[in-house]
């Protein structure tokens, strides 16, 4: 493995910012990731696992450790029958080439979340998911490399315990484990409605009644463009925070005083509010904050404009959390992980 040393993590993350990784390396197989680690041990070196880039902030003081860049390829078909098709994808595969491949198989279950950016194995970590869509409603299991065994283990559906944008990768077993391989479920069967609000507006005011994955994932890609700016041309983490679940004694106290709230029933007497909603309602919608942009079209998006440092960034998180508590009672909550 080629090892660099003293490597500006802001150029490998979509963000744009932070400081300085001690050593990084690229790993292409599950012997690479077990060979790193070994050596790291040996180091008493910690361990970061990093895809895409588009989910993970850096702080200024960098890592002093060595940033693994996963870049296991893969993709095969593991059984095949009249109702649908298990894959098998490596870690490193990017997420939405994966989701063109199966469209254009004909294959449905991951469409809504076409154009997500980052890696396949990261979207377990955080459980992705788009306009109706997560990757735990597709997901059979996942192969972990074991930090602490020293060798790869299986972890099932169950066992990743997932929830609204979390799972034990993010939670209970954070820095335990690196998964090296996804293995999904797929349909053969094209979508049906009742599909998501944004998502089933698009397709009325473009009079679409005929659904097949590949229509479906033309019509996120064109709800995304609109509503996301692209990383490349300006610097942003896609969706800076996660959307609100509250207990419906919330909901209906908050419907009291702004009974226009927008609410989604998530079962088990739980709601889900667009946080993007609350942070319009403060007024940031727009805002310049610390060379932070609150985007005009996605209040949940935050462009990097012109900040320099993670400090910055931090201040105008601060800001926003802030404001949505003062108005509304509500503790909204960071998506991206910290490096």
């Amino acid at each position: 493995m080629d090892v660099r040393t003293n490597i500006p993590l802001k150029n490998f993350t979509t963000m744009k910012l932070g400081g300085n990784a001690r050593f990084m390396t690229d790993v292409f197989s599950k012997e690479d990731v077990r060979q790193l680690h070994l050596n790291a041990q040996k180091q008493n070196l910690p361990v970061f696992t990093l895809g895409g880039g588009s989910n993970t902030i850096v702080k200024d003081e960098g890592f002093n450790g060595i940033v693994m860049r996963m870049r296991i390829p893969g993709f095969e078909v593991e059984s095949d029958d009249i109702f649908g098709t298990t894959i098998k994808v490596g870690a490193g595969e990017n997420w939405d080439d994966v989701v063109k491949k199966t469209v254009e198989m004909g294959l449905s279950g991951i469409e809504a979340m076409s154009g997500i950016p980052g890696t396949v194995g990261a979207a377990p970590v955080q459980n992705i998911g788009a306009y109706g869509q997560e990757i735990a409603d597709k997901l059979i299991f996942v192969n972990v490399y074991d930090h602490q065994a020293g060798f790869v283990v299986t972890k099932t559906n169950q066992q990743c315990k997932f929830s609204y944008r979390d799972s034990i990768f993010r939670g209970e077993a954070k820095g335990l484990y690196t998964i090296v391989d996804v293995t999904l479920r797929l349909h053969k069967s094209n979508p049906e409605p009742p599909f998501y609000s944004t998502l089933q507006t698009y397709l009325d005011e473009h009079q679409i009644s005929h659904y097949t994955p590949q229509v479906i994932r033309d019509a996120v890609l064109a709800i995304r463009e609109d509503k996301l700016p692209d990383p490349a041309k300006l610097p942003n983490a896609g969706s800076f925070f996660k959307n609100t679940i509250i207990d419906e004694w919330q909901l209906n106290e908050l419907l009291k005083e702004y009974d226009d709230t927008p609410h989604y029933e998530m079962g088990d007497k739980r709601y889900k509010i667009p946080t993007g909603w609350l942070i319009e309602q403060t007024g940031k919608k727009g805002q310049l904050i610390n060379g932070i942009r609150v985007h005009d079209k996605n209040c949940l998006v935050l462009i990097n404009e012109s900040a320099s440092s993670y400090s910055d960034l931090d201040a105008a998180r601060s800001e926003i959390i802030g404001a949505v508590r003062d108005k509304f009672r509500i503790a909204i909550e960071q998506e991206p992980l910290e490096l």
